[in-house]
This record gives structure tokens, C-alpha cells and sequence, in this order.
């Protein structure tokens, strides 16, 4: 509940035991976001309500985080909605970056014993500027929801605003955006890259839509109207055109763009008590898993039945070609029959 915020967990499970987990942390303000390193996965970065963000080394028995930002440090004035490790910066410093409903992406870098933060980018609501008291100009704040770094070019990520828009930035340039999308009517609950084709992402709001990009056009690919608000969408990491999504009707929805264009191959309701929502949902990078985490602190493990992961056939005597070209391929021939003709690439 927002309203009455009070302490918060983290904790850590391992499928072989799903009653207890493994490994839990308490903190005092409650827990929004977290990412593990994917080279260090002792690794995990966490952001909080309060602002602050925190780096949990498991491989120490400490209940204490192991770097942590304070407010004499420097923190978000606002709930931290995501956190992302990035590359190791030139010095060899592991760094990750952080998004809040302030309007400030932060980039935080492990620097010998303590965290040292810096102002990617500011976000500000198309640049108006409010009448204050006093004929005082207030600068209004847009404010970061979600975000996520492109798979390949390592200045450039997206970030989703509650305004509904979706800005390109550039770890460069900290004054401007490189474009805007006009993306949706409510907030832009998560964006992310396609794992396999570079120009591509999915967008998921609460209008009760998603819609799939290409980075380098102003409007939608393709747009799925889910009838209600859509809490998260995810892409699978094994093809290129299935991903899944979570509405706040408990549901569960597994999309391959191969199969059907038009609408999701399954939809699972997931959760059964009323008034519950389910609120995200994530692959397992190895196996064909899915899991989906719900408002009332529930996590349902889901298996993927195999016609919602379908190979494509073998011919007699020809073999599939597999790997990241023909994921990219397969993409890419989807999009160019909704792509306008006559546009050249």
C-alpha cells in the first residue's frame, strides 16, 4: 500500500524449494526494483521506495547491504522504479543506472568502498515551464517509470515516463533527447529492447495497450489492445517474435508474432483470489519458464506447454537454420509487411 509504506524484503529463491527461500534481506523502506549482475550474479541491485538505491553482495553473511546510497551521499527524492547494471565503466568500476519518478536518471559506480552517483539525464514535461507564486517560473518534472539500455550501442537507452511518452537518450548528451515517441495515454509501465533485432522494442501501458517499435520510425508496428491495463511485458530470449505479458486481470498472455499477428497464442488467468493484480512477468533465460508476480506478494512459476514455444518444421532433408541471424531474419520479414512500402531502410 502507498499510502502506509512500511518495511521491506528482499528475498531469494531457488526452484528446488519453493516454500522457503534461500536467502532474505529486510530493509526499512520496501523494495521496488532489482537487477542481478549477469557476470557477477552475486550481484544485486536493489531500489527502494525512499529513494535510495543498495548493492547486496550474497557470497558475505552480512543482513546489511554492501554499498548503499545515503541522503547525505546523494539518492532519489522519489521511488527508485528500476535499476540496470551496465558494463564495467574504463577503469574496470562495476556501475549500474537507476530511474525514479524525480526525473532523474542516476548513474551510480562502485568506486573502491562506496557508491559515487552522477545525473545522466533529466526529464522534464515538454520543456514547460508553471506560472509559480509571484510570477515565478517552476520548471515541471516528467518522471522516469521505466527504462532499458540497447543490447548493442552502449550510449543509447529508452525511458518511459508517466506521462505516456517515450524518450531516446543518449548516456552522452544529458541536456536533450535524441527523439520522443508519442507512445500512450497513461504511463509507460515497462519498455524494453528486443533481445535479437537492434531497432525494435515493446512498450506496455496501462491504456491498455502494447505496441512494438522500430526506434528509427514515429509510430507503432504493431498495437494489441488487451481490453485492460497491462502491469508488464517481457520478450523471451530464445525467439525473436514471442514475447508475454501480465493485465491487472490476474491474466497471463504468451504472444508469438511468427504464429499469430493478431492476437496472443495463449491467455492464462494466474491469479485467482478478487482485487489481486498480477504486476510483472519475466523469462527464464535457460529454460522454457516464465514467472509472474502478483500484488498480494505471490510469484507463480509458469512452464511454457510446447506449442507456445513451436519450432519451425524440418523439411526432408533440409536443416532449420538456427541462431541470432534467422531470429533477426524472421523479425525482420515480419516488419516489413507492416512497415509503409516505399520506405527505405
Amino acid at each position: 500500500d502507498f499510502m502506509k509504506q512500511g518495511h521491506g524484503m528482499l528475498l531469494l529463491y531457488t526452484l528446488k524449494n519453493p516454500s522457503f527461500p534461500e536467502y532474505s534481506f529486510s530493509s526499512e523502506s520496501g523494495v521496488m526494483c532489482l537487477d542481478f549482475h549477469s557476470d557477477h550474479p552475486q550481484l544485486l541491485a536493489v531500489g527502494f521506495y525512499d529513494g535510495n538505491v543498495a548493492i547486496y553482495n550474497l557470497k558475505r553473511a552480512s543482513p546489511q547491504p554492501t554499498y548503499k546510497s545515503s541522503a547525505r551521499s546523494g539518492k532519489h527524492t522519489e521511488p527508485v522504479w528500476q535499476v540496470k547494471w551496465q558494463k564495467d565503466d574504463m577503469d574496470g568500476n562495476h556501475n549500474f543506472f537507476s530511474v525514479s519518478s524525480d526525473g532523474q536518471i542516476v548513474s551510480w559506480t562502485l568506486v573502491k568502498n562506496e557508491l559515487v552517483h552522477m545525473d545522466v539525464i533529466k526529464l522534464s514535461a515538454d520543456e514547460t515551464t508553471m506560472q509559480g507564486p509571484e510570477g515565478l517560473q517552476l520548471q515541471t518534472l516528467g518522471s522516469g517509470i521505466s527504462f532499458d539500455f540497447h543490447k548493442k550501442i552502449d550510449y543509447l537507452f529508452l525511458v518511459g515516463t508517466e506521462e505516456g511518452k517515450i524518450y531516446k537518450c543518449s548516456k552522452t548528451y544529458s541536456s536533450q533527447y535524441l527523439d520522443v515517441f508519442e507512445a500512450h495515454h497513461m504511463a509507460v509501465d515497462t519498455v524494453s529492447w528486443n533481445p535479437f533485432h537492434l531497432k525494435v522494442f515493446i512498450s506496455c501501458s496501462s491504456d491498455w495497450t502494447i505496441k512494438i517499435w522500430d526506434h528509427t520510425i514515429k509510430t507503432p508496428l504493431f498495437v494489441y489492445d488487451l481490453a485492460t491495463a497491462v502491469g508488464d511485458v517481457a520478450w523471451s530470449p530464445y525467439s525473436s517474435t514471442v514475447f508475454a505479458a501480465v493485465t491487472i486481470d490476474g491474466q497471463a498472455h504468451v504472444f508469438d508474432l511468427n504464429v499469430n499477428k493478431l492476437e496472443p497464442l495463449c491467455s492464462q488467468l494466474v491469479v485467482t483470489r478478487k482485487k489481486n493484480k498480477t504486476t510483472h512477468v519475466q523469462f527464464n533465460p535457460a529454460d522454457p519458464v516464465i514467472i509472474v508476480g502478483d500484488e498480494r506478494g505471490l510469484i507463480t512459476c509458469l512452464k511454457l506447454s510446447p506449442n507456445l514455444r513451436k519450432k519451425p518444421k524440418e523439411k526432408k532433408g533440409q536443416e532449420v537454420k538456427k541462431g541470432p541471424e534467422e531470429e533477426i531474419a524472421k523479425l525482420e520479414k515480419l516488419l516489413s509487411l507492416v512497415r509503409q512500402p516505399g520506405k527505405k531502410e
